[in-house]
């Protein structure tokens, strides 16, 4: 064999008997803590927020090596499948603000029209309503039903208000869909203080903070499930918004920590 690849005995065995380097060996370690790390976060997080995870748990690492050790691993991020989308330019027509980030404001949407409508295999449809604090990023208020109602987007609404007692004055966001022009929902606001916004019509971008989390939801969740029946897809989408989003996973808009972190943090302030 030696003589097939032109080396020597003594230089072969030298080869076999020769100890890794203390980078190869560092190199290792760090896998292990990287695969660890990879499958803690659901598989959702790129090298900056992954980065940030092993930091938190005493492992420093560069980003250049992180990701030459990822792309080793064949880490990769979850993503759902591709498909054409039509892609329009904001129009410029005049129309109310919509809330700025640092402004405590809560933006909603529901399942119909462009939200998670989730299909279970043996019922039919699923239809999620939600709220979100745009400054904090958590969803603070959320309902399921078999039916977009209004009474559904008012059990979100109603959620939202118990967990968060928000103060007169906050800004209400919402698309115009039918469930947000209903009588009964708009005297809910009004009875809390809420201010009501709206996006202009057929304009999705408007509301891009929950147009974000719905599209995070398909990616990191729902597009990785085949549901049997509308309790499967309630447990998986509860699980998921008050567990993982809410409470572990990292937005780079807050400096890379939880919403419930920032929240608190908020608080103390």
């Amino acid at each position: 064999m030696c003589q097939v690849f032109g080396v020597s005995r003594s230089g072969y065995y030298n080869w076999v008997q020769h100890e890794p380097s203390d980078r190869k060996q560092s190199d290792e370690r760090l896998k292990l803590e990287i695969k660890v790390a990879h499958i803690r976060t659901r598989e959702t997080y790129g090298t900056r927020r992954l980065q940030t995870e092993l930091a938190e748990n005493g492992i420093i690492v560069g980003r250049d090596r992180l990701a030459r050790l990822r792309k080793e691993l064949r880490l990769r991020c979850k993503q759902k499948a591709s498909s054409e989308r039509l892609r329009t330019e904001p129009q410029s027509a005049s129309c109310a603000k919509s809330a700025e980030p640092d402004v405590r404001s809560y933006s909603t949407k529901s399942g119909l029209g462009g939200g998670p409508d989730v299909c279970c295999h043996t019922e039919g449809w699923l239809y999620l309503a939600g709220i979100k604090d745009v400054y904090t990023c958590e969803i603070v208020g959320y309902a399921m039903g078999e039916r977009m109602t209004k009474e559904l987007t008012g059990k979100a609404l109603f959620m939202a208000l118990r967990s968060q007692r928000p103060p007169a004055g906050l800004i209400h966001h919402s698309d115009r869909g039918s469930q947000y022009c209903a009588y009964d929902y708009r005297v809910i606001q009004e009875q809390s203080g809420l201010k009501t916004s709206m996006s202009r019509k057929g304009n999705c971008y408007d509301n891009a903070p929950m147009e974000s989390f719905w599209e995070t939801l398909k990616n990191e969740s729902l597009s990785h499930y085949r549901f049997n029946n509308r309790d499967e897809a309630i447990s998986v989408i509860r699980e998921y918004i008050e567990i993982f989003y809410n409470r572990q996973r990292r937005h780079s808009r807050l400096g890379n920590i939880s919403p419930a972190a920032f929240r608190e943090k908020y608080h103390q302030m």
